[in-house]
């Protein structure tokens, strides 16, 4: 895997292409402060072609761009292209289909057709002195062939950067590494990995990817996208620094914050058990857990919750044990008698049910003293 990897966020272009998601103008130059102060480099931010409101809100991000890089997203249309440019974007992408269900029904065009587009584009773009990304869509139905010589033809007209997308989510991880060790062998130009998560594997395939050369890659913060979403910008970048050695120099402390504006954002919580930024992420309620944090803050977490913005929290509830409980009654200098734990702890497995959820130590210590008052 390579050292110089560049994540690239897309959640104010793809991320918003999700069913039912409009972000205002005031949203996504939110969600941009977010992304720049979570230290992202690179921002896919929307498509200036929609016109409107959008127009006005790329029109404000362009004044960071010395902050951050910009991408704006074009269809394979010039007329696109030169406006994003004449907007004052330094870098563009093209969007443009490699397989033939996509050749025929997306656009209704021909292979030798989109050879002479996709060069032509480039070379446009490139003498207008921008960075040029450009993509070859729907790569798991390309045929492997067709999709080396495209790759050969972008190069040889200029582009930076070919983004490889599986537009459907339809490839394994061994099978999206095999096409982009297939597309290196052919050209050095870089490769960015764009990888749908229809089958959940938009962060597995986007890590082979990177393992098998690749050097960009999108993300969205809470794996938002269209369908079932995108690889998720938290748990890739944390797979990233933490199991291959890939520390990107994100502010990490940020990412709950960042979280919970898109949330907020897309009016859609972040569930629960979500990695990184989920509630239960740093949450610990079995009893054998417990008494293992207790004792050894690592026995059960892979990374510190303040790292990433989080706290930890102990939760009192069917399956807690002894050990949280005298803690409890410690810290408010309580006198344990196990007798009475004994007896509360069976009340508190049965509040917890009740309940359906967790039991509050104002809870819990009542119950203790109930059970201490009929002890005695």
């Amino acid at each position: 895997m390579r050292h110089d990897l560049v994540l690239e966020d897309t959640t104010l272009r793809d991320g918003e292409q999700a069913p039912g998601i409009a972000f205002s103008k005031e949203q996504k130059l939110a969600i941009l402060d977010c992304l720049i102060d979570a230290g992202v480099q690179w921002v896919e931010p929307g498509i200036p072609a929609m016109g409107g409101e959008e127009l006005d809100t790329l029109r404000e991000m362009l004044e960071r761009r010395s902050e951050v890089r910009l991408v704006a997203w074009n269809r394979g249309v010039r007329d696109d292209v030169e406006f994003s440019i004449d907007l004052g974007f330094e870098a563009v992408h093209i969007g443009l289909p490699t397989s033939n269900v996509h050749l025929d029904a997306s656009v209704g065009k021909s292979r030798d057709w989109l050879l002479q587009t996709a060069s032509d584009l480039v070379r446009y773009a490139k003498d207008r002195g921008v960075f040029v990304s450009i993509s070859a869509e729907d790569i798991g139905r390309a045929d492997l062939a067709f999709l080396q010589a495209y790759a050969v033809a972008v190069t040889e007209a200029g582009a930076d950067r070919l983004r490889l997308s599986d537009t459907i989510g339809m490839l394994g991880p061994e099978e999206y590494a095999r096409r982009v060790e297939a597309v290196g062998h052919v050209t050095r130009i870089d490769l960015q990995c764009h990888c749908h998560n229809d089958f959940g594997l938009g962060v597995a395939n986007t890590l082979a990817g990177l393992r098998a050369g690749a050097r960009y890659f999108h993300v969205c913060v809470n794996g938002m996208g269209e369908r079932a979403g995108m690889p998720d910008l938290m748990q890739t970048s944390l797979a990233l620094k933490h199991l291959y050695g890939r520390d990107l120099g994100l502010n990490t402390e940020r990412f709950k914050a960042l979280a919970e504006r898109v949330a907020s954002a897309t009016g859609q919580p972040i569930p629960k058990w979500q990695p990184v930024v989920g509630d239960n992420v740093f949450a610990h309620e079995s009893g054998i857990h417990v008494n293992g944090m207790l004792k050894d803050a690592t026995a059960f977490e892979p990374i510190a919750p303040e790292s990433v913005g989080q706290m930890r929290r102990y939760v009192i509830g069917k399956h807690s044990g002894r050990a949280l409980l005298k803690q409890i009654l410690d810290a408010r200098g309580i006198a344990v008698d196990e007798a009475a734990l004994a007896d509360s702890l069976i009340k508190v497995r049965a509040l917890a049910i009740q309940q359906h959820g967790e039991v509050s130590p104002d809870q819990f210590v009542a119950l203790y003293q109930s059970a201490g008052s009929a002890v005695a």
